[in-house]
């Protein structure tokens, strides 16, 4: 009984057109093999699995086809059957992660004085060539200055950072990319097809998104979900064995915290713990739902008509306030890079929705629920800020401001100045947010005015204002005034003034990095260059 071969060899490329996503390198390697420009080293750079040393078994063919060296081997001569089968004589495999020692590297070397024994060039793969020691290097150097012409190398590596610059100046260098998702989908239902394997479209989605831009992970999942789903690739099976969570239970989270509904939310994350799915791939997937969803909110249009859960997406993002969603997006990729740091994933996660709902606008009463829930009846050509504008308090002023004119008298009064009693009132969230972005015209314990630009007019909502009344009220013991216009500012907002402060810090690090002897030593006698964006001032 014959072994099936695995999906990831079987389905290996065997010339440039089979090749996916890699079609900048696929088209400067066919034109250079076209004109015969050949250059004596190549050196393929990029992520695992995105076809580096598939390209370099092409390239081998390209070079020793019995045709000639073209862009399209022949794959029927006893050169390309050879490359194919392994068999070639003239095609040397290095592995450098396990041959790291100079002994193995001048061996190679020694044999590369020799002509080929039956091939036009003689080929030499070196895999992972960063894990070379500098030994090696050294010696590999020599032969990259001075390459006998029969001799042509393919280096391959994850890591070219790792590379000596005197060996990356002698070679031909590509980058190639990750694998778009979309394109990772074709291939696998194309291969599929052929092997007469019936799947769903939902189900080559998770397994394309899982391989994360990588071919060869995304085959050799591929091979584990047929095997785990007896025969058939489908959706249930495929997240089961993948653990991702049920797309349901995102939009059910979603749903319980639109409603403040914080007993729901906890309740949905025990189901998904009694069926041991992934929290960190269920953060990952919530995360890339709240991407569609804010899509969906400012570019309609990049929601695919086809997409099974299009109507599901739409519905939410009529439901939530753009700057919802862009803070819940945060908060899911926070989360997420904190998983490793919470007491385990479960209290990691629940802390993450919990954070979601501290920071939802808004207390939970059934008025707030119901005039957040009432925003999806907006028109379709209402904007978020325009729904925020119709709830605003009428006892309080959103008109357009006058020109600014110096804060009265009463500032003096208070001893006080607005950047500094924001600190003070202890304000969070989109509250702070909207207070840091204010200017103060007026501040007094009797009377508070303050001035929005207009690029920050979403952010008066009634519920946000009211907070800040309520700290003023409490912070002078009487009842203060407050009136909110929006208009144009001098620039001396809370937020404004904080990042004059970091960009002054900023500053005065990067002068003090250019200005110190060591560092001007450094640039002038070995030709050091400074990377200003690593600079960061000290706290």
């Amino acid at each position: 009984m014959s072994q099936t071969q695995v999906l990831a060899r079987k389905w290996r490329p065997k010339n440039f057109s089979e090749l996916t996503g890699q079609d900048h390198v696929v088209k400067a390697l066919s034109n250079a093999l076209e004109q015969n420009r050949l250059h004596h080293a190549y050196l393929f750079t990029g992520t695992r699995g995105v076809g580096k040393t598939t390209i370099a078994r092409v390239l081998a063919k390209a070079l020793n086809c019995d045709i000639g060296i073209t862009s399209s081997p022949c794959g029927t001569c006893s050169a390309c059957v050879s490359i194919d089968g392994g068999s070639f004589v003239d095609l040397i495999e290095l592995d450098a992660a396990s041959n790291t020692q100079v002994d193995n590297m001048r061996d190679l070397l020694e044999n590369a004085l020799y002509a080929p024994t039956s091939a036009r060039y003689k080929i030499y793969i070196i895999d992972e060539v960063h894990m070379l020691s500098k030994s090696a290097f050294n010696a590999m150097l020599k032969t990259l200055e001075e390459p006998p012409a029969h001799v042509k190398f393919i280096l391959a590596t994850t890591d070219p950072q790792k590379i000596p610059v005197t060996v990356l100046s002698r070679c031909l260098q590509f980058n190639l990319k990750q694998i778009p998702r979309t394109k990772i989908v074709v291939h696998l239902k194309k291969i599929l097809g052929e092997e007469k394997i019936n799947c769903d479209a939902v189900s080559l989605q998770l397994l394309a998104r899982a391989a994360q831009g990588s071919m060869r992970d995304a085959l050799s999942m591929l091979d584990q979900a047929i095997a785990f789903g007896q025969g058939e690739v489908v959706e249930n099976s495929v997240r089961e064995m993948l653990g991702a969570i049920d797309q349901n239970y995102l939009y059910d989270l979603l749903d319980a915290l639109m409603q403040n509904d914080g007993e729901r939310m906890l309740s949905i994350a025990d189901e998904m713990e009694v069926r041991s799915l992934s929290f960190d791939t269920a953060l990952q997937d919530l995360a890339a739902l709240l991407h569609r969803i804010a899509l969906a909110q400012t570019v309609p249009s990049a929601i695919a008509e086809d997409l099974p859960e299009r109507e599901r997406i739409l519905a939410l993002a009529a439901t939530f306030f753009a700057e919802d969603i862009q803070l819940f997006y945060q908060i899911a990729l926070h989360g997420r890079g904190d998983l490793s740091l919470a007491p385990d994933e479960y209290a990691g996660f629940t802390m993450t929705l919990m954070r979601m709902l501290a920071f939802l606008p808004g207390e939970a009463t059934p008025e707030n629920k119901s005039q957040r829930v009432n925003h999806k009846k907006t028109a379709p050509n209402q904007t978020a800020s325009t729904a925020v504008k119709k709830q605003a308090s009428p006892a309080i002023s959103t008109e357009p401001a006058k020109t600014p004119t110096p804060v009265k008298q009463a500032v003096a009064q208070s001893s006080e100045d607005w950047p500094a009693l924001v600190e003070q009132l202890a304000l969070k969230g989109m509250t702070k947010m909207l207070a840091q972005h204010s200017e103060a015209r007026v501040l007094s314990a009797d009377t508070t005015e303050l001035c929005v630009p207009e690029i920050h007019k979403h952010l008066l909502e009634k519920t946000y204002q009211a907070k800040i009344q309520e700290a003023l009220n409490k912070h002078f013991g009487q009842s203060v005034k407050l009136k909110i216009a929006v208009g144009d500012v001098t620039g001396m907002t809370p937020a404004a003034l904080q990042q004059q402060k970091i960009e002054a810090k900023q500053s005065a690090a990067v002068a003090a990095i250019e200005t110190d002897p060591v560092v001007q030593a450094l640039v002038e006698n070995f030709d050091a260059k400074i990377i200003v964006s690593s600079i960061k001032p000290i706290e």
